[in-house]
């Protein structure tokens, strides 16, 4: 029998917060014992803490949607409290980054640019068409879609998918965010990325590998961001009795073969 897991969310009161609480409210292997949020007028049936130093319930892990400048406070009381940490924020400095990195020696973090697992199959599969498609000199397009309140652009997604298509490349290659800037042909060795934001647009993702007279394309689309939530709880249980170490969907999508 599977033990219910205690649960800090962080980022409660924001769009995926509610998500997480609106799907622990129907699971029975997850309870929200506190919340941590600058927004407090969300009542909940846990108790909401401002400052996360503030909170001494215990949790067996910490499930992040919040934003970037609070990752470093975030991560050092994840330290201080050896709680394993479920990190979904995006738009992360290299510093955080970084951070992310030594911090995981320490204790056990999930971090994933997107929690979707369709998002994290799509990676896979570019991955692998690159290695097949990249010597017939094929260029690639990443083109991602989301809502007009999105603040980074390009999307960690978009980023996340771009990084998996260069380590199957074995040339150097660049990636290229503004062809308005250049008066040059596209080079060889580089990759698009392109940012669309308007209206509700959850999220959606396209690759593109275009060669001679013939375009490959391989997408994915969200139409709820429950699928966001889904893929945090299920990292969460994941995490549960982990070593420090630092883990992603890849070790997640291992396990469900």
């Amino acid at each position: 029998m599977r033990f219910r897991i205690k649960v800090l969310l962080h980022g409660c009161n924001g769009k995926l917060g509610q998500v997480i609480v609106n799907l622990v409210k129907n699971h029975d292997d997850f309870e929200i014992v506190a919340g941590i949020d600058t927004n407090t007028s969300v009542s909940h049936n846990f108790p909401v803490f401002t400052n996360i130093y503030h909170c001494h319930i215990f949790a067996d892990v910490i499930i992040d949607f919040s934003t970037a400048k609070a990752i470093p406070d975030l991560i050092q009381y994840s330290i201080q409290k050896h709680i394993p940490l479920v990190l979904c924020t995006t738009g992360l400095t290299p510093e955080d980054i970084e951070l992310v990195h030594t911090s995981s020696k320490l204790i056990p973090i999930f971090y994933s640019a997107n929690m979707s697992l369709g998002i994290n199959l799509i990676i896979n599969l570019a991955k692998r068409a690159t290695e097949i498609l990249n010597d017939s000199g094929f260029d690639i397009e990443i083109i991602e879609k989301h809502h007009n309140k999105k603040i980074d652009a390009p999307s960690g997604t978009a980023l996340a998918i771009a990084e998996g298509i260069q380590s199957s490349i074995r040339e150097e290659c660049t990636l290229m965010y503004d062809r308005s800037k250049e008066n040059t042909p596209r080079a060889k060795n580089e990759i698009g990325i392109h940012a669309v934001r308007g209206g509700t647009i959850v999220g959606e993702h396209e690759i593109i590998f275009a060669g001679t007279d013939e375009i490959i394309k391989i997408s994915h689309s969200a139409t709820s961001k429950e699928i966001f939530g889904v893929g945090a709880l299920k990292a969460s249980r994941f995490l549960t009795n982990k070593p420090a170490g630092l883990y992603n969907m890849d070790d997640l999508l291992d396990l469900t073969k």
